[in-house]
C-alpha cells in the first residue's frame, strides 16, 4: 500500500472526531493521520490526541482553507506522495479512499475529486443548495473544459506536485470550487470519481439553504477573481 497521509480539518467535531479516526484506521491502516484542529472551542483536539494521531492546532478559528493548507504544508514537509481530505463530521467513508487514490496511483491525474453526484448513493442535498451547487457546476466545468459534478466536494485526494502546489497557493475563503481553477490555471489534471457519502452524524453544516444563494454569489466573484491571478505552470497537461 501506498504511504499517505489523511488530512482532517476539524472545527468544534469532538462528536464525531473520535469515530471518523477510528473507521479511517479500520480501512486504510497505511495512511498516517493529521487533525488539523481550527481554533475549537469544544474538546475536538484533545478527542483527537487520545486517538493517537498528530493534532495540529491553529491558535484561534481561521477558516477552512486556512487549516486545509496547514494540512497540506505538513504533508510536504514529511515528505508524503498522496494527501487525502477527509472531513471530520462523519460524511465521508473511508473505504472510498482507495477509489480516490486509484487514479494517482495510475498516474491519470495530479488530483481526484469524490462526487456525491456520480454514485447511486442516497445522499440528498436541500433544493437551494442543490441548485447553488448545480449553477456552480456549470460554471467550473465550462472554466476546466470537463464535467465537474460535485465542486464543493471535500473529499479529495493529491499527489505529490499537487500538495507542493497546495502548500504555496490555496485559497481562503472558498477553497473547494476555487481550488479547481487554480489546479486547472496551472496545468494539472483534474479527475472526478464516484464516492458514496453519508449524511452529517454530527456538528453543523457551516452552509445553511437560507445562505446557499449568497454563498453562489460569493463563489462566483472569487472564481472570476481566480481567473485574473498568475500561477505558475505545473508542466503537466490541462
Amino acid at each position: 500500500m501506498v504511504r499517505g497521509l489523511i488530512i482532517i480539518p476539524a472545527y468544534n467535531e469532538e462528536v464525531t472526531i473520535g469515530a471518523v479516526i477510528k473507521e479511517i484506521r479500520t480501512h486504510i491502516p497505511d495512511f498516517d493521520i493529521v487533525v488539523v484542529d481550527d481554533g475549537s472551542t469544544d474538546s475536538t483536539a484533545s478527542v483527537a490526541r487520545s486517538s493517537g494521531v498528530t493534532v495540529l492546532s491553529l491558535p484561534f478559528n481561521m477558516g477552512i482553507g486556512t487549516a486545509v493548507q496547514t494540512g497540506y504544508k505538513y504533508a510536504q514537509r514529511k515528505g508524503y506522495p498522496v494527501a487525502v481530505q477527509f472531513d471530520a463530521d462523519g460524511q465521508h467513508i473511508a473505504e472510498e479512499v482507495n477509489s480516490l487514490i486509484g487514479p494517482l496511483l495510475r498516474e491519470e491525474s495530479d488530483f481526484v475529486v469524490g462526487s456525491r453526484f456520480l454514485s447511486k448513493g442516497s445522499y440528498r442535498v436541500g433544493w437551494a443548495r442543490g441548485l447553488g451547487i448545480r449553477i456552480l457546476s456549470a460554471v467550473i466545468s465550462s472554466v476546466l473544459g470537463s464535467r465537474i459534478t460535485d465542486p464543493t466536494s471535500g473529499f479529495r485526494a493529491a499527489s505529490r506536485d499537487v500538495i507542493e502546489f497546495f502548500s504555496r497557493y490555496y485559497p481562503d475563503d472558498y477553497p473547494e470550487p476555487e481550488s479547481l481553477v487554480l489546479l486547472h490555471k496551472a496545468g494539472f489534471r483534474i479527475q472526478e470519481v464516484p464516492v458514496r457519502m453519508r449524511q452529517r452524524t454530527g456538528g453543523r453544516s457551516s452552509i445553511t439553504p437560507l445562505r446557499a444563494f449568497y454563498y453562489m454569489v460569493k463563489v462566483l466573484l472569487a472564481i472570476l477573481i481566480d481567473l485574473f491571478k498568475t500561477v505558475p505552470r505545473s508542466g503537466k497537461g490541462g
